[in-house]
């Protein structure tokens, strides 16, 4: 792992003022994403995500220690932004979250979202657990999980704060998790 860029806040906050489109990778994954820095707290960074597919899908948070890379502006990122103006598409605005802590982000997230994505990728970089938060203590979270079916699991589980690596909100995949899981509660005649 490469030690963290001692100018990485000033680079991202100069990303954030000026709405460039940036790409960000971070250690546990050989990949990238590109977005939109809207918030940045003393451990955590937010991130509009612009998908593969040319299109807005979702908000990001990492913690700041683990990027490795920031390139500003992203590769290709007059084209990429191009797209999103055709096809109507604004420049995202931040979500109503707090980055002060990684409690302050999930009790905020979780009242502005459905559901969330933790990554524990220290732990096991291809897994993740999507759901919503039932309670968040300083040290812990913990989480009724929703399945890949759209199902929800009985028990809730916790998780370590000092293991999640990223949380994700607001997504197509994550929203169409609510929808179907919504769409069975309506027809089972429960509420979740």
């Amino acid at each position: 792992m490469s030690s963290p860029d001692p100018d990485l806040r000033s680079r991202l906050e100069h990303a954030r003022s000026a709405g460039s489109l940036v790409r960000i990778a971070r250690s546990f994954t050989d990949g990238w994403e590109d977005g939109y820095v809207l918030g940045i707290g003393p451990d955590l960074v937010l991130l509009a995500v612009v998908g593969h597919g040319i299109r807005l899908d979702g908000y990001q948070v990492y913690r700041l220690d683990d990027i490795t890379r920031l390139e500003d502006p992203a590769p290709h990122a007059a084209f990429v932004e191009s797209a999103l103006k055709l096809r109507g598409l604004a420049h995202p605005s931040p979500p109503s979250v707090n980055l002060d802590s990684l409690p302050d982000l999930l009790r905020t997230a979780t009242d502005a979202f459905s559901l969330l994505t933790i990554h524990t990728e220290d732990e096991d970089p291809e897994v993740c657990w999507i759901g919503q938060v039932v309670e968040t203590h300083p040290d812990r979270v913990v989480l009724r999980h929703i399945t890949p079916d759209a199902s929800w699991d009985d028990l809730p589980d916790s998780y370590p704060l000092d293991e999640v690596t990223r949380i994700d909100f607001g997504g197509s995949y994550e929203e169409a998790l609510w929808l179907v899981a919504n769409a069975a509660d309506q027809t089972d005649g429960t509420a979740s």
